[in-house]
């Protein structure tokens, strides 16, 4: 979307629904000033706490019925075309596969990668499911717990287990069915959590969550990771709890943004001509637990949510130099843990 300015449009927000929330909110967001507004309930469902669109516009989120955990799906004016649900908690997060007519979907409590398959009119039905083993060396490595499935630029599918310290890459069917083709090993008790892929480079940023570290790694393709750099995401006299959580690579490839829950701010990193991260801000995001956050459209702002303290903090984002000047943080979105940009 680089070139194209767009003067207000679209947030949706996935959130918890312990306290306050109702489920699935959106807001306006004006790109000029960089200020949220009109916030609306889109849909009542139980702890969406990660949602994505399809191109039609359909609404995937987390879901849950009758006390079962899985996956929601919703048309375009926000209501519930159909849930494929299991006995157990709900998934943590999801993405639309637009060729193969797929959507997948990780399950941090139950170790499981799933796929669903996209009927014409927005249903899902499931397609397949993997399930991991293994544990890791910290405390909250007990047992697989996946927490990100998407796609890599040469379109298999992609895992992060944070409970494994694996990232694990799958060959999917046209009709949903899993092969597993590679395993990378992050460091003991890193904790893996998500991934971004530079845009033009052969280079992908992974986020692990429990040691607070961004992994560098050659991306040699079919699955294939090779670590290339390691770097904090706090600032070296931080001794406090800290998890890392989202992380973003803007579209240029020449910055890269990653959020801790406890220092409770924004790493903003230059991305060096071989790929390699320099350190060169940490914006605080005034709140509590900025689970996730995202870029504009025209990647002028960057809208951070927070799980613990309901606001929403925006921030001007400087596409020279990548630094993050903040622009507001008392818009309310109650126990938001989700950000995603309707282009």
């Amino acid at each position: 979307m680089k070139g194209i300015t767009f003067m207000t449009e679209t947030l949706y927000f996935g959130t918890y629904t312990k306290k306050t929330s109702e489920g699935i909110y959106k807001a306006t967001l004006d790109t000029t000033t960089g200020l949220l507004s009109n916030l609306q309930l889109v849909a009542k469902e139980p702890n969406p706490t990660y949602l994505t669109l399809d191109q039609a516009g359909h609404l995937y989120s987390v879901g849950a019925e009758n006390g079962d955990g899985g996956i929601a799906a919703y048309d375009n004016g926000g209501k519930l075309i159909n849930h494929v649900v299991d006995a157990g908690a709900p998934l943590c997060y999801v993405a639309v596969d637009e060729t193969r007519d797929l959507v997948y979907g990780a399950n941090y409590h139950k170790g499981e990668v799933l796929v669903y398959k996209r009927a014409a009119d927005g249903s899902l039905s499931l397609a397949d499911k993997d399930v991991h083993t293994g544990s890791g060396p910290h405390e909250n490595q007990a047992s697989p717990h996946v927490h990100f499935t998407d796609l890599t630029p040469d379109k298999y599918l992609v895992t992060c287990d944070l409970g494994t310290d694996e990232v694990v890459t799958y060959d999917v069917s046209e009709q949903g069915q899993l092969t597993k083709i590679n395993t990378y090993k992050s460091a003991p008790g890193a904790g893996p959590r998500h991934i971004a892929f530079h845009p033009t480079q052969k280079i992908a940023y992974l986020m692990n969550e429990l040691n607070s570290t961004i992994e560098v790694l050659i991306y040699d393709g079919v699955g294939q990771f090779t670590l290339l750099q390691t770097l904090s995401t706090l600032p070296e006299d931080w001794t406090a709890f800290n998890g890392t959580a989202a992380i973003r690579v803007s579209s240029e490839g020449k910055f890269l943004y990653g959020s801790n829950r406890g220092h409770d701010s924004i790493a903003v990193y230059k991305i060096l001509a071989d790929g390699t991260l320099e350190l060169i801000q940490i914006a605080a995001t005034h709140g509590k637990m900025p689970r996730d956050f995202n870029l504009s459209s025209d990647e002028r702002v960057i809208i951070a949510a927070h799980q613990d303290s309901d606001n929403v903090t925006t921030f001007f984002r400087d596409s020279t130099t990548g630094l993050l000047t903040e622009v507001q943080h008392d818009f309310i979105v109650p126990e938001a843990v989700c950000v995603y940009v309707k282009a």
